[in-house]
């Protein structure tokens, strides 16, 4: 929204700054960071006092978890606005893309606050039926798949590109829609089962976000993109405020995530992120290279269903309990240890997704 103060500037003053994606991206960090630090304590006690009991505790899960009881859920509120205030005041409000991931981040956000609601409410653990979830949530991957379509180039449409390889396109034609409905869905969920550990989802969500980032940023810029021989996506740069928007709110809600948390940030958030991610990921045509950044996920997601399908198989496990970092848990890693080691595994594929850019 702050773009029309350009119109104010006659080239060469204070105003002239706002045309500037780097430095209105700055302002969306520091926006969303000093709104979790002002509305964060409040929010909690307005969650602690409507929920009673907080989040309920799944019986089947590790014991070392029964003491969190009590602990109230939907922080993501708190990311969530942080981001929509931040987006809303700097970026321009006249770019698809910006709509675009903006649509998917608030529609999960809505599905993941009925699912905690429904949880809160019932003192259960299932909250809204699996079903009911998968399909709020294939319809608006499918909303947001053609809609990217209709702003990508001509020359990019409906296509899949290789990290690495610029001159490789796969044209997928109307398959591609049911592709990128795959990886929203499929981002979505897999940070929804990676939070389940204080702190454990958040910073590699903003690991994640900020490689996105400076990739939307990199190939919404012509001249960076003949360097970095990856394909132009025009508009794609102010994409780098979302994400900036995202660190900022995260990093606002981790202070108060930190162990011993004092807030989770429940599916509100979880499926927020997760979407969030996929479709930034779509609109840069960067579809593959979220697997490589968002590999702590991909591991997480995948646990799940190698468990689920080798127990119906022969009745035995293959971890101790999925997902894997409930695995470690069972195997006597403490809970920071796992987290923190979690990190520095996100920041390692964060540097080998952006090596992607550009290899010579």
């Amino acid at each position: 929204m702050l773009y029309w103060l350009t119109s104010l500037s006659d080239g060469g003053d204070f105003f002239n700054l706002f045309r500037y994606i780097t430095f209105r991206a700055g302002g969306a960090f520091m926006t969303a960071l000093f709104f979790g630090f002002i509305f964060g304590r409040p929010l909690i006690n307005v969650l602690r006092r409507k929920q009673g009991k907080g989040q309920p505790i799944r019986d089947d899960g590790p014991e070392g978890h029964f003491v969190k009881a009590g602990t109230p859920t939907m922080g993501g509120l708190l990311i969530v606005g942080a981001l929509l205030t931040s987006t809303l005041l700097w970026a321009r409000l006249d770019n698809g893309f910006v709509w675009l991931v903006l649509f998917v981040t608030m529609a999960y956000a809505l599905i993941g606050f009925a699912d905690d609601f429904a949880k809160v409410s019932k003192q259960n653990t299932k909250g809204v039926s699996s079903r009911v979830r998968l399909l709020l949530g294939l319809l608006i991957a499918a909303i947001a798949s053609y809609w990217a379509t209709t702003l990508h180039p001509e020359a990019l449409q409906f296509r899949v590109a290789l990290p690495i390889f610029k001159d490789v396109l796969l044209n997928f034609g109307f398959f591609f829609i049911p592709f990128a409905m795959i990886v929203i869905v499929g981002s979505a969920n897999a940070v929804n089962l990676t939070d389940g550990l204080d702190g454990l989802a958040i910073m590699p969500s903003m690991i994640a976000a900020g490689t996105l980032g400076v990739i939307a940023y990199a190939v919404g810029r012509v001249d960076f993109t003949e360097y970095l021989d990856v394909h132009y996506v025009p508009g794609t740069g102010e994409i780098l405020i979302f994400t900036a928007g995202l660190i900022g709110g995260g990093l606002g809600f981790l202070w108060y995530n930190a162990p011993p948390a004092a807030v989770f940030m429940g599916d509100t958030g979880s499926l927020a992120l997760g979407g969030a991610l996929g479709a930034i990921a779509v609109a840069t045509k960067h579809e593959l290279v979220l697997a490589i950044v968002g590999g702590v996920f991909v591991v997480e997601a995948l646990s799940v269903i190698i468990q689920v399908l080798y127990f119906k198989r022969t009745g035995k496990r293959v971890f101790l309990m999925a997902p894997i970092h409930h695995h470690y848990e069972k195997k006597g890693w403490a809970e920071p240890q796992i987290v923190i080691r979690f990190w520095i595994i996100s920041l390692i594929l964060a540097m080998i997704g952006l090596a992607t850019l550009k290899v010579r």
